[in-house]
């Protein structure tokens, strides 16, 4: 796991995501999930170039079951993406890594976020 990347669970979420002074990238994942782990390598490798300006931290979906439903988690791999303590944007699925940038940038760019959207 990148130096960059926290691991959080429901006793946490609050504190390092809705409290963070930057954004944050939230993986929820389970380490049965196949499509997870290719996901969470595209995670490590952006928690490298962009850990400076975002908060990059994963979410064990089935031990944090309270922080999955609060926010819809309804299958993963899912991406959340915060900015101010709001879901700025959501990427549910297998996805590539320009995908994930082109919502980091925005966030970067203080643009306005798409959720409640589903970005696939």
């Amino acid at each position: 796991m990148a130096q960059n990347l926290l691991e959080i669970d429901d006793s946490s979420f609050e504190a390092q995501v809705l409290q963070a002074d930057k954004p944050v990238l939230v993986d929820f994942w389970a380490p049965w999930c196949g499509p997870c782990k290719g996901i969470g390598l595209i995670v490590d490798k952006l928690a490298e170039s962009y850990g400076d300006q975002i908060l990059f931290v994963k979410c064990n979906a089935d031990d944090s079951q309270q922080s999955a439903a609060k926010y819809g988690i309804k299958s993963i791999p899912t991406l959340m993406f915060f900015k101010g303590g709001n879901v700025f944007d959501k990427i549910s699925g297998m996805t590539n890594q320009a995908k994930i940038e082109e919502v980091l940038k925005k966030i970067l760019a203080g643009e306005q976020g798409a959720a409640p959207f589903i970005v696939q």
